[in-house]
């Protein structure tokens, strides 16, 4: 049931992850409809609207969480290119991937970095080595 909390978080939702949010929903639609109601109303209505860090702070924690749990690179993929929608630089990504290490050990963060590889690659983007 589509309902005003709803309608007004689907704003939050493509202003963050665009059309890879916007997929992830539709994909729930003919099997947990409510798990994307819940992915709006309370990820991107509640806690993504919150003030005290910017949208660019969100992204980072959200990868690093991502990375440090492991097994999540299809949510790594979209929230990866999330970080870019809100004006991240895949250095700013890789880095914070890299910060990973000491906590979370090399095999995620390997997983993790080849995520951006791929999304910098669809995104024609580059990132600075030097």
């Amino acid at each position: 049931m589509i309902n005003e909390r709803y309608e007004n978080r689907w704003e939050k939702i493509m202003e963050v992850d665009g059309e890879g949010g916007k997929r992830v929903i539709e994909s729930l639609k003919n099997i947990a409809p409510d798990l994307g109601r819940y992915v709006i109303e309370f990820a991107f209505g509640d806690i993504y609207t919150r003030q005290g860090i910017s949208l660019q702070q969100k992204q980072l924690v959200t990868i690093a969480s991502l990375t440090t749990q492991g097994g999540c690179e299809p949510q790594l993929n979209v929230h990866i290119n999330a970080a870019l929608n809100v004006g991240l630089t895949p250095n700013a990504i890789v880095e914070a991937i890299i910060h990973c290490i000491p906590y979370t050990g090399f095999p995620r963060v390997l997983n993790a970095v080849f995520v951006a590889k791929q999304v910098f690659e669809e995104r024609n983007l580059k990132v600075n080595t030097k």
